[in-house]
């Protein structure tokens, strides 16, 4: 073969590897989430968080006094975890084989068995009105952030013990965790408390800058970002380990959840508004919306599927009436059988 042939295999190769590899930065492919199908699930009352398990490829919904335990692929309701009263929020520790709940009406944690979803044990905690709830591994414990108390409180999740509660400097919203770290969004502070798992104890207090109300929180773990969705319309960036603001992004009206999927390096924010927002990271300090999906109004809270990069999100329809005596604001009266699981996909 002579050197030019050479040179232009070479050349055609290089090409074809470069073509392979991931892009950060620069153009990306572009983003496309829509309304791919709608499950309708039985049962009343309202709802909170929801938690994806990707082992058992199952999605767990807050609902009132129970946990209602979905196959999102079928479409099928598939086990149900009962007395969870007030519930908000779904913790699963992989490791453990275990699940928490928090259970914001009786100060408690409702544990179960990720087999059976059997409830094995109820832990009740020093405080009052238990509601974020998450599992951090490097320490093997659960931490649930308490907003009538504002504390958090830390259970070992091997022996369900309580190991302490820590004082917080206002209301407690959503949590993320990762590298032996636990972060909680200060609502009624417009702050991020940054909390050692192991020493149960806070390291640092960040302001949020111009966010007001920050509610939902998820991380980036292998590139130490925060995602944090505020009530008036964004969602701050920021670094898990100084504080700082990376991005300030628009998002839409209403965000109760926001949600990070590495495999896509896409964060979500779920809006009450009925839209959901997604942002790409083309690198740890550059961030862009991309898209605003149309959802359904009152879809505020979400989860990501790792594996099919789908976005679940739940939503009911209300009937409006007359406020109360007393009061301004309109009554509203959730409708029988409307409460619906929303399937968000890009793929076509």
């Amino acid at each position: 073969m002579s050197a030019t042939a050479v040179t232009a295999v070479l050349a055609l190769l290089v090409a074809i590897a470069a073509a392979a590899l991931p892009v950060r930065g620069g153009a990306s492919p572009a983003v496309n989430y829509h309304l791919a199908r709608t499950v309708q699930l039985a049962g009343e009352g309202g709802w909170d968080y929801l938690t994806y398990d990707p082992v058992g490829k199952r999605l767990f919904i807050s609902r009132g006094t129970q946990v209602i335990v979905v196959d999102p692929a079928a479409g099928i309701l598939i086990g149900v975890i009962p007395d969870t009263p007030g519930v908000h929020g779904i913790a699963l520790a992989q490791d453990q084989g275990k699940g928490f709940t928090s259970n914001g009406r009786d100060n408690s944690l409702s544990v179960f068995d990720l087999k059976t979803l059997k409830t094995t044990a109820k832990v009740t905690i020093d405080a009052r009105n238990p509601d974020a709830i998450i599992y951090e591994p490097v320490s093997k414990r659960v931490f649930t952030g308490n907003g009538s108390s504002q504390n958090v409180t830390a259970i070992d999740a091997v022996t369900n013990a309580v190991v302490g509660n820590v004082a917080l400097p206002g209301r407690p919203e959503f949590a993320a965790a990762g590298n032996g770290m636990v972060y909680f969004n200060i609502e009624d502070k417009n702050e991020i408390v940054a909390i050692d798992a192991r020493k149960n104890a806070i390291v640092s207090t960040w302001s949020l800058g111009t966010c007001d109300g920050p509610a939902g929180l998820s991380m980036d773990v292998a590139h130490h970002r925060l995602f944090s969705g505020c009530q008036n319309n964004v969602m701050m960036v920021v670094n898990s380990d100084t504080g700082a603001i990376v991005a300030t992004l628009p998002i839409g009206r209403g965000s109760d959840a926001t949600a990070f999927d590495p495999g896509t390096q896409l964060a979500f924010s779920s809006n009450g508004d009925g839209t959901l927002t997604v942002a790409r990271e083309d690198s740890p300090s550059a961030f862009v919306v991309v898209q605003n999906a149309a959802t359904q109004a009152g879809a505020r809270t979400l989860a990501v599927d790792t594996t099919t990069h789908d976005v679940y999100l739940v939503t009911a329809q209300f009937t409006v009436g007359t406020p109360p005596p007393g009061q301004t604001r309109p009554s509203r009266t959730m409708v029988p059988g409307s409460f619906t699981m929303l399937v968000m996909s890009s793929r076509p």
